[in-house]
């Protein structure tokens, strides 16, 4: 394994039952980068979280964490882990609990460190158990740092967190980042995966169909974005030629065209609708880059 790569997968299989969840699945982490893992409900993401940590076992292919097998001491202790289900003593302080667990590695932080770090020291003192859902996943977030990991698997971090606190936790996985720290992160937020990854990696049906930086990936289809304020409604746009995509985000229309339609498309969009207003063409992003790979994944 490279020196540079502490995460290294080589055509790994896994199944349960009849259902494939991962298929020849090949991916690596490099130190110092923040990889997001994309993809839809039943790709494959939590199996491949899974085996990462040696919770499941491969049916066939390789993985190495840190050169080893996962799950031995060592990786143990070089890593941390926020899954997105998580329970908590509820009548212990979050003082406490992050004590109890920096207590398990051998250079972890003290509770006060990691309370500061993660801007949560307001919530030294109060019981786990009487936390809002966002406060709880902001100590599972802190939990997760006790031991000084080199290597952070983080599952959807920022569901229920409110926009501060979402910012905060940014700020924070950035700071890890230059501090030498690799991070995995799984996220369904896909621009919180544009503001954060140095590298993307997409699955669909236990295969990897993209990978890239968020520029290489949003490159590789030729589409562009065009958002406006009018009457017309996704479903009369969708059917249109050269538009894969059409929803309405925050009070507008955005669709996601073929550059070769794009002309055509807007001059269709102005005919059809007189009041149409803030017309703007731009590339697309990684969300329409991740409506158009999973889309055709599944054809």
């Amino acid at each position: 394994m490279a020196s540079e790569d502490l995460v290294e997968i080589k055509d790994v299989y896994k199944s349960f039952g009849d259902t494939r969840a991962l298929d020849g699945f090949d991916m690596t982490v490099r130190s110092g980068e923040l990889l997001a893992l994309l993809g839809e409900n039943g790709a494959g993401k939590t199996t491949a979280i899974s085996l990462m940590l040696g919770l499941e076992p491969a049916d066939a292919g390789q993985i190495h964490l840190f050169g080893e097998r996962p799950g031995s001491m060592d990786v143990r202790r070089r890593i941390g882990v926020m899954f997105q289900d998580v329970f908590l003593a509820p009548e212990l302080l979050v003082h406490e609990h992050l004590t109890i667990f920096s207590s398990y590695y051998p250079n972890g932080y003290s509770a006060d460190e990691i309370l500061e770090f993660t801007h949560t020291t307001a919530l030294r003192n109060r019981k786990y158990g009487v936390l809002s859902g966002g406060q709880k996943r902001q100590v599972q977030f802190a939990i997760a740092l006790c031991g000084r990991p080199q290597l952070l698997f983080l599952d959807e971090p920022t569901v229920g967190l409110d926009v501060q606190a979402r910012k905060d936790l940014w700020a924070t996985l950035r700071q890890l980042i230059q501090q030498g720290c690799s991070i995995l992160l799984t996220t369904h937020y896909l621009e919180e995966a544009e503001a954060l990854a140095d590298r993307i990696v997409v699955l669909a049906k236990g295969r990897v169909v993209s990978s890239g930086t968020v520029k290489e990936v949003t490159q590789t289809i030729s589409t562009r974005r065009i958002t406006c304020v009018s009457q017309l409604t996704p479903e009369e746009v969708t059917t249109w030629p050269g538009v894969s995509t059409a929803v309405v985000e925050d009070g507008k229309l955005v669709l996601a065209v073929a550059h070769t339609e794009l002309e055509t498309t807007v001059r269709r969009l102005l005919a059809a609708d007189s009041t149409l207003v803030d017309l703007q063409v731009s590339q697309a992003g990684l969300a329409d880059a991740f409506l158009k790979i999973t889309k055709e994944s599944r054809q």
